[in-house]
């Protein structure tokens, strides 16, 4: 039976991922005052608010996984470390524009200029999975 062993990288990565688990959680007890009324929002911030928790929550994990790919595809250096770090970090900005892009006081019906911290978190995502999955193939 083969073992795992985690990079120092990808052990690093991964702890530092997994702390930010609880914020996840403090969004789904926003989330559940949301449902329940106790926090007004417009139909448009609702629906921003489900979607940046989701995407917090998926990539994530997505991240964590990708972590233990980039040690399977020996990845290092430069590449390792982007490779590793993108998906991670595409969590932060994809949830965050989400949220961002949707404060503000009074009817809030469509995105602010922070949306534009959204399309930063697509590039990085696409720019991690890219890079992963061409250091998969080429190793």
């Amino acid at each position: 039976m083969q073992t795992l062993t985690l990079s120092d990288a990808s052990r690093y990565i991964a702890g530092v991922v997994l702390l930010t688990i609880v914020t996840i959680e403090f969004g789904g007890t926003f989330l559940v005052k949301v449902v329940r009324g106790a926090v007004p929002l417009t139909d448009f911030q609702k629906s921003f608010a489900r979607a940046g928790h989701a995407h917090a929550g998926v990539l994530v994990t997505l991240g964590l996984v990708c972590l233990v790919l980039a040690d399977a595809a020996s990845l290092d250096g430069f590449w390792g470390w982007s490779a590793r770090i993108a998906v991670p970090l595409a969590a932060v900005l994809m949830s965050g524009g989400f949220f961002a892009s949707s404060m503000g006081r009074g009817e809030i019906t469509r995105p602010n200029g922070f949306i534009r911290i959204l399309w930063a978190g697509a590039v990085s995502l696409a720019y991690g999975v890219l890079t992963l999955g061409i250091g998969l193939l080429a190793g």
